[in-house]
């Protein structure tokens, strides 16, 4: 009977560390998600509004197509992400590289929707979510692996709206993260600091 009680609580301690981890994992990639959000917004503010819309040559896409096309993708992967394949019938991808709008204000705006449709779904994901199975065109993901996908092609494109504004400003430009020649001087302060266990993205995040 002993033994088994000993073996009981342990199965109990190893439940609620798998618990915790879930937790970090979910509240990790939502830092992330932000952390890119935050990226592509910063870039989005250096340039003009006609930069915006600018496509430098055949083939290539602006900042608001990128964005269009983004928020097209994010709307349909988390609109009911659990219970339906992430490639939505309603979704039409081809237009998304053909934008019909033209101002600053319609850029946010379909910029915003995407993102609130992705935070109001993975801030609902519960631990046992993870290994749920779900469906991007009959393909099927663990929840976990969606995240990952996601983030991976978010990240993508939230560096083409950098690289495009970055060149579109030129000397202007405000660096998104260790200016150049500043490395030395931002691991000293770094490493003055004594060791602690947070997120990488909170300094940005938190940066005003």
């Amino acid at each position: 009977m002993t033994d088994f009680k000993i073996t009981h609580n342990k199965q109990i301690l190893n439940l609620k560390e798998l618990i915790c981890t879930m937790n970090i994992v979910i509240k990790n990639l939502e830092n992330q998600f932000r952390y890119y959000k935050s990226l592509g917004e910063k870039a989005i503010d250096q340039v003009s509004d006609n930069q915006l819309f600018h496509i430098s040559n055949k083939g290539s896409n602006s900042i608001a197509i990128i964005v269009n096309h983004l928020s097209g993708n994010m709307l349909s992967r988390w609109t009911d992400f659990l219970t339906t394949d992430g490639e939505k019938k309603w979704r039409d991808r081809d237009s998304e590289f053909e934008i019909s709008f033209n101002s600053r204000k319609d850029v946010l705006d379909i910029w915003d929707k995407g993102w609130d449709c992705l935070f109001a779904t993975i801030t609902e994901l519960k631990d046992e979510d993870l290994n749920k199975i779900i469906y991007v065109r009959n393909q099927g993901h663990t929840v976990l692996e969606a995240l990952n996908r996601q983030l991976a092609h978010y990240s993508y494109h939230v560096g083409q709206i950098v690289y495009i504004s970055k060149v579109s400003v030129g000397e202007k430009w405000e660096s998104l993260s260790i200016a150049p020649g500043k490395s030395k001087t931002y691991n000293h302060a770094k490493f003055k600091k004594s060791k602690a266990l947070k997120h990488y993205t909170e300094e940005f995040l938190n940066k005003k």
